[in-house]
């Protein structure tokens, strides 16, 4: 998996990108939350529950039917995200999503569960550039360095990349007004 910082990015990128009138920022702070969700999974390894299982670690919490779960949610609070039900579904749902779609591009793990409950298979992506984060303490390590790093050079900074221009249109726009 990706560190769990990095999964934040992708709601972050879009709130940079899109600006507080599109994405306001408690909606952003959803986002972030829905990002790194599936990761709170990692608590069935203190409940004695095997990592292939289905509510294993990269199981029900990295799929599709997940993201939607956490959209829905998204939707009911709508009024206090201080958005439209559907910007906060759409928006929530797919920074969940992102979560298992990171995680299926990194080089280790047993894959990602995106068809629970349909199916048990875990899929990881055709290419597999990022560095598989070390769960626990070992993410303060060598090995936790070379991890940041891949996530820097094959999620940071091509969100930056993508978000920046954007931010910059935007901002040239509500200049010339």
């Amino acid at each position: 998996m990706p560190t769990i910082f990095t999964h934040a990015v992708v709601p972050l990128a879009a709130g940079l990108a899109l600006g507080r009138t599109a994405l306001p920022p408690r909606l952003v702070a959803a986002g972030v939350v829905a990002a790194m969700a599936p990761d709170f999974d990692t608590i069935a390894f203190k409940l004695g529950i095997d990592y292939a299982a289905p509510f294993g670690h990269r199981g029900a919490s990295h799929s599709i039917v997940f993201a939607f779960a956490l959209g829905l949610l998204a939707a009911a609070c709508a009024p206090w995200l201080r958005s439209g039900r559907r910007r906060a579904f759409a928006f929530v749902a797919l920074c969940a999503l992102s979560h298992p779609l990171l995680d299926a591009l990194t080089n280790g793990g047993l894959g990602v569960a995106l068809l629970w409950p349909w199916s048990q298979t875990r899929f990881f992506a055709p290419w597999r550039p990022i560095a598989v984060s070390p769960i626990g303490a070992g993410f303060f390590s060598a090995r936790g360095a070379a991890v940041l790093w891949s996530e820097l050079r094959w999620v940071v900074l091509p969100l930056a990349l993508a978000a920046l221009p954007w931010m910059a249109i935007r901002k040239h726009l509500a200049g010339r007004r």
